[in-house]
């Protein structure tokens, strides 16, 4: 068991998402940054899918009920362990009555919180992520809030961590060559052009050519972003079709919106683009006001570089395995 000892608006359990409703309007929900919460539950011996604490308004804290496994992923650190600095990406354990504190990260915009057993909290729709706008799943659909008590799983390899931790080389470290660095502050975002590209004309090249900042109005449904306005061609009359995580709509102001991991299931704007799905988690991890560019990407490239994440994650799943099997070993 753990207790909410801290929390602002907005912070929530999530997985990997309830993918497989959408026809029926329920959208996916699960976590922003979903390849933070597949290592952090590697990390401490869960299933990828375990229901992880996303933390997007700081400072965050709970406290330990029992001897856990935890690590906290995702954002650029500033963690402690009753009042000790932690490294991210970075398993460790903690004992009964021991604070963890999660304050304003230097950069990034979310941190998970990921503990070995999992949440044990109900299944929705084959899912334990929060749904806000369908007020589901989760923590009764709701955020989570101060005195709330949430029941963990059973951890079965909490004795298998070294006593100083056991940490992995966090994604835009080990993956630099495949995710290119922010230039001057910008952050590149690799897109496919999407059904209406060609109806944009000349706009559709303003699209590709200019940066655009995250704008206060964004959330975990959408980015709505800010920038000069593009605009088709000709009015188009669309009706309402299928939306998915990623896709870039223009509504008729002309400032486009990403759709995230909350996205409508359904919208009638035109669709210029679509970020490539392994990219998805640094824009979840861009902040309101972050600027960014979008690069033109080919399939083949998208899926070369879901094939070095997916090398990533299995090292990361080798290493963690090897280094337990040891400790068990000389146990």
């Amino acid at each position: 068991m753990i207790e909410i000892m801290e929390s602002g608006p907005f912070n929530t359990v999530q997985d990997l998402g309830r993918p497989g409703y959408r026809d029926i309007g329920v959208s996916a929900s699960g976590a922003m940054d979903p390849l933070a919460v597949r290592i952090g539950n590697i990390l401490v011996g869960n299933d990828e899918n375990a229901a992880a604490i996303e933390v997007q308004t700081f400072p965050f804290s709970l406290r330990f009920e029992r001897r856990i496994a935890f690590a906290v992923t995702g954002a650029d650190g500033n963690s402690h362990l009753d009042g000790s600095e932690l490294l991210a990406w970075c398993a460790y354990i903690a004992e009964p009555g021991q604070l963890l504190e999660l304050k304003q990260p230097p950069l990034l915009a979310r941190s998970y919180i990921s503990l070995g057993g999992g949440l044990d909290i109900p299944v929705v729709m084959g899912s334990r992520s929060t749904s806000l706008r369908g007020s589901f799943g989760g923590n009764a659909g709701r955020p989570l809030a101060k005195g709330d008590r949430i029941a963990v799983g059973e951890d079965a390899e909490m004795i298998m961590l070294p006593a100083s931790g056991l940490a992995v080389v966090e994604p835009a470290v080990a993956l630099r060559e495949v995710f290119p660095a922010a230039v001057d502050g910008t952050l590149p975002i690799r897109a496919l052009p999407a059904g209406e590209h060609d109806l944009f004309a000349g706009d559709g090249e303003a699209f590709w050519s200019q940066t655009w900042r995250i704008s206060s109005r964004s959330d975990r449904t959408g980015y709505r972003l800010s920038g000069e306005p593009i605009k088709p061609t000709a009015s188009i009359e669309m009706r309402s079709h299928g939306v998915v995580p990623g896709v870039i709509q223009v509504p008729p102001g002309g400032e486009p919106i990403v759709q995230m991991s909350d996205a409508n299931t359904a919208g009638g704007y035109p669709k210029i683009a679509g970020v490539i799905e392994c990219d998805l988690w640094r824009l979840g991890q861009a902040r309101i006001g972050a600027r960014l560019k979008f690069v033109r990407s080919t399939h083949a490239e998208a899926r070369s570089v879901e094939q070095a994440v997916a090398g990533y994650v299995e090292d990361v799943r080798q290493t963690s395995r090897l280094v337990k099997r040891a400790l068990k070993a000389m146990a």
